[in-house]
């Protein structure tokens, strides 16, 4: 139970990483005029998508940038790409009001209006990647990058998200219908275990009386060494890769063996799952490694842009896995999602957020739960009439929906009632 409780407060930790990250990218953008006419352009085929000389423009560009194949989701209807801002938007409201990632709940959004499993990761990891170049923070945080850190985490991202991607593949390959099931099941367990344990964590600070952390806060994470860090930076395994020296006399190191393996796994659960992977660089390294949170966050900000465009554009674009329409929608609600979000944690206690996070993780969670006996049963694994895993499955849509539908309903309301508040004519108690 123990081990569960640290999983789940291990991932959480991650996921307001991540959530400032995507804060900070969509700031970045909508501040900069350049950058808002770049997004328009490249939201222009997601528009054109649905008239007929569509087709024409999707022939027209090479096999190995995408063409008609690589994008052909693209060519569908605009209800498709208005469904697909509706999606951003919910998870842009909950990772700017929560202040910890909305990503999560994008692939079972994304699967349960009827897209693929590895249509929706593909799509995700194009998503975060274009969002991640458009926002180019990168050189903000150059000073807070260890170049030698980066490099070597990148070589085993790029391993660990080649064999995420290939995996996905070979499922889908097998069956379609067991890649679903594969990438829900991942889901599940990720979403119950980091569910639970932000609902206990919201019940022990509501006993407590609100707790002492706000929606985006916590405890800062400084450059002290745990016991962990401390072991695996005292064991010799050259090459040595140094980091931290401008935050610590003589600096940190640490082999290189440790680099490539948590590089590995933040690859290998981005190219599974289609959330960047930035949600686990966090936590691994600063608790695991021994790495200063600043130099993480400058780290975290370069692997994103390698990781989810390496393995969005290498594992899933060329083989047609993305659903480019989508991608472009989900951008545009997301930015606006994350800015509203934002606003509103100015003007409602962080207690209350925390509860409605815990409640929108749980709710993805019994989507996909709810979704696997119908897939199970299609293969034959387990005996269920098709009628009842359709109204399982028909039960996990309304349920997630209705939750993250009311508390995007609840977020815009508050929002357009503050906004005097808001903009400093008046201050709620």
């Amino acid at each position: 139970m123990n081990f569960f409780r640290q999983w789940g407060k291990f991932m959480l930790v991650g996921a307001k990483a991540h959530a400032r990250w995507e804060l900070s990218v969509s700031t970045t953008i909508l501040k900069d005029k350049k950058r808002l006419f770049l997004l328009g352009i490249l939201v222009i085929p997601a528009v054109l998508g649905s008239f007929a000389f569509a087709d024409q423009i999707g022939g027209a560009l090479p096999e190995f940038v995408g063409g008609k194949e690589a994008y052909s989701p693209a060519f569908y209807s605009n209800m498709i790409f208005i469904m697909s801002i509706l999606v951003g938007v919910g998870a842009g409201l909950i990772t700017g009001c929560i202040g910890a990632g909305g990503g999560f709940i994008i692939a079972p959004a994304l699967m349960s209006i009827g897209v693929k499993g590895i249509l929706a990761v593909g799509t995700d990891l194009f998503h975060i990647f274009a969002k991640a170049i458009m926002g180019s923070v990168i050189h903000r945080k150059l000073g807070n990058v260890s170049v030698a850190l980066a490099l070597v985490f990148l070589i085993g991202a790029i391993i660990g998200s080649t064999a995420g991607g290939v995996i996905n593949r070979v499922i889908y390959e097998i069956n379609p219908v067991l890649s679903d099931a594969f990438i829900t099941t991942i889901y599940s367990l990720m979403l119950g275990l980091l569910g639970t344990y932000a609902m206990t964590d919201y019940l022990r600070s509501r006993k407590a009386g609100g707790g002492v952390q706000d929606a985006h806060g916590g405890k800062s994470e400084g450059a002290e060494l745990g016991a962990l860090p401390q072991k695996l930076q005292n064991l010799n395994f050259p090459p040595m890769v140094k980091f931290d020296e401008g935050l610590i006399p003589g600096g940190r190191k640490i082999s290189w063996v440790f680099l490539v393996l948590s590089g590995a796994l933040v690859g290998l659960a981005a190219g599974i799952m289609g959330v960047g992977g930035g949600f686990l660089t966090f936590p691994i390294f600063v608790y695991m490694l021994g790495v200063s949170s600043m130099t993480t966050v400058g780290t975290d900000i370069f692997q994103i842009v390698f990781t989810a465009g390496y393995a969005g554009i290498s594992q899933y674009a060329i083989y047609g896995f993305i659903f480019y329409t989508l991608a472009m929608g989900m951008l545009l609600g997301s930015l606006l999602g994350i800015q509203i979000g934002a606003l509103v944690t100015k003007v409602v206690p962080g207690i209350t957020i925390r509860g409605f996070y815990a409640m929108s993780v749980l709710a993805g969670f019994v989507n996909r739960i709810f979704a696997l006996p119908a897939k199970l049963g299609e293969m034959g694994y387990i005996p269920i009439a098709k009628s009842t895993g359709a109204m399982l499955n028909t039960i996990g849509i309304w349920a997630f929906f209705i939750v993250i539908g009311a508390f995007s309903v609840w977020v815009i309301g508050t929002f357009l009632l503050n906004i005097s508040v808001l903009k400093g004519e008046g201050v709620k108690s």
